[in-house]
C-alpha cells in the first residue's frame, strides 16, 4: 500500500514508514527507527528506500527486504516505464489539483512524524537544542551537505552532552544477516564500483557502460532523491544517450509518482539510446541504481548493534537521532510546506489532514485519498 500512497519525497516517506511500522504495527520502536534512519542518511544511496529495505530485513530477513523493495518501488517504476512509452498520466487542471493535494497530505504526514518523534527523541534540553541546530543547518545549507553536516554535528554534540544514564541500554534492531555476508556485500560493492568502468573501457561493450552509469550514480549520492539528478544528467544527457527535453519531461513525471524518486532511472533506461532500451532497459537501470545502496546497508548492518551498544556510541546516536528530528522539521518547512501551502484553502486542507492523522487516528491511505480530492476541489474552484 505504501508504494501506492507514499507521495512527497524521501522525508515524507520516512513519515509514512513511521506511521505504519512504528506506530501502527509496532515492528520497531522510535529509537531503533531513528537509528536506522540516521545510518541510512550516512550511507550513499536512496535513504528512504534503504530504510524500507532495512525494516523488511529486520522483520523477515532477506525475503522480507526484497518484498519491501519490490512493493515500495514497483508501482512508480511501472508508471515511469509507461510514461517512457508516451503515457501522459498527469495533465490539465485535474492533474494539477491532484498533485497539489498530495503535496498537502505530505505536509500533514511530516508534521505528525515531527511531533511524535520529538516527544520520544528530544525529551530534554540538550537534545531539543541539537534538533534546533540541525534544522537550522539543514535550512542554511540545503541539499545533502546540510543533512550530512547536521547528523555529524548532532553525533558530536551527543557524544559531549548526551551520556546515557546508568543502566540505560540501547534498543536492539535485530538483523538476521551474518557478518561474512556483510563483508561479502561490501566486497561486491567495491568490485563493481571500481571494476565496471574498467571493464567498460577494456571491452567497449555498451551494456557494461550502461550498467556502470546507473550503478555509479547510485553509489556516489548521499541522501537520495533530488540529489541524484545531477549525476544522472551527467551520465545520460552529457553522453548523448537521452535528450535534454526527454530528461526534463521524465523528471517532471517523476514528481507525480508515489515511492522513491530513484525510479526515474526506469524512465531513463527505457528511452536511452544505448543499452537494451524498453522494459528490459528500464529494469536494468532500476536495479543498477538501487543495488549499491542496498549492498552498503547489508554490509554495515551486521556490525551495527555491536558498535552502537557502546556507551559512547549510544550517546552519539542519541545526538544523531535528535538531529534527524531537526532534519524532519526543516523539511517540513522547506520544501514541503512552502511548496504545498500557497494560500488559506491549502492551509485549511493541511490542518484537516493533520487532525485526521493525529486526533482521529485515520489510516494514512485514507488521508491521501481525501487530501488528493481536496486538492482537486481547490484547483477547480480557483
Amino acid at each position: 500500500m505504501l508504494g501506492l500512497t507514499s507521495f512527497g519525497g524521501p522525508i515524507a516517506h520516512l513519515g509514512y514508514f513511521r506511521a505504519e511500522f512504528v506506530q501502527r504495527r509496532a515492528w520497531l520502536d522510535d529509537a531503533s527507527y531513528a537509528d536506522l534512519v540516521a545510518l541510512c542518511q550516512f550511507l550513499p544511496g536512496p535513504a528512504s528506500s534503504q530504510v524500507g529495505f532495512g525494516i523488511g530485513l529486520h522483520r523477515a530477513g532477506m525475503r522480507g527486504a526484497l518484498a519491501a523493495f519490490i512493493a515500495f518501488t514497483l508501482p512508480s517504476a511501472v508508471l515511469m516505464t509507461a510514461f517512457a512509452f508516451g503515457a501522459s498520466l498527469f495533465g490539465g487542471a485535474l492533474g494539477t489539483g491532484l498533485l497539489a493535494g498530495l503535496k498537502i497530505v505530505a505536509v500533514a504526514v511530516i508534521a505528525q512524524a515531527v511531533l511524535a518523534m520529538a516527544r520520544t527523541l528530544t525529551p530534554d534540553r540538550p537534545r531539543a537544542a541539537i534538533a534546533v541546530v540541525a534544522a537550522t543547518a539543514a535550512l542554511l545549507l540545503p541539499g545533502s551537505l546540510g543533512q550530512l553536516a547536521a547528523i555529524v554535528a548532532g553525533s558530536v554534540a551527543g557524544w559531549l552532552l548526551c551520556r546515557p544514564a546508568v543502566g540505560e541500554t540501547a534498543s536492539v534492531l535485530r538483523i538476521p544477516v551474518r557478518k561474512r555476508t556483510g563483508v561479502a556485500s561490501l566486497a561486491i560493492f567495491t568490485i563493481l564500483l571500481l571494476g565496471l568502468p574498467v571493464l567498460a573501457i577494456a571491452t567497449g561493450w555498451s551494456i557494461v557502460g550502461f550498467v556502470d552509469a546507473f550503478f555509479r550514480s547510485g553509489s556516489l549520492v548521499f541522501g537520495g532523491g533530488h540529489v541524484v539528478l545531477p549525476l544522472l544528467h551527467g551520465a545520460v544527457v552529457d553522453t548523448g544517450w537521452v535528450a535534454e527535453a526527454e530528461f526534463l519531461s521524465g523528471y517532471g513525471a517523476a514528481q507525480a509518482m508515489p515511492g522513491p524518486l530513484f525510479t526515474f532511472a526506469a524512465f531513463l533506461g527505457a528511452v536511452a539510446s544505448t543499452g537494451p532500451g524498453g522494459v528490459l532497459g528500464a529494469a536494468i537501470g532500476l536495479l543498477a541504481i538501487f543495488l549499491p545502496g542496498f549492498l552498503l546497508l547489508i554490509g554495515v548492518l551486521p556490525f551495527w548493534d555491536a558498535v552502537r551498544a557502546r556507551p559512547r556510541v549510544q550517546a552519539m546516536m542519541s545526538g544523531a537521532s535528535a538531529a534527524v528530528v531537526g532534519l524532519l522539521a526543516a523539511a517540513l518547512y522547506s520544501p514541503v510546506f512552502t511548496s504545498a501551502v500557497l494560500g488559506a484553502a491549502e492551509f485549511c486542507l493541511a490542518l484537516l489532514c493533520f487532525v485526521l492523522l493525529v486526533a482521529w487516528r485515520t489510516p494514512p491511505w485514507i488521508v491521501v485519498i481525501l487530501g488528493a480530492a481536496g486538492g482537486v476541489v481547490i484547483a477547480l474552484a480557483g
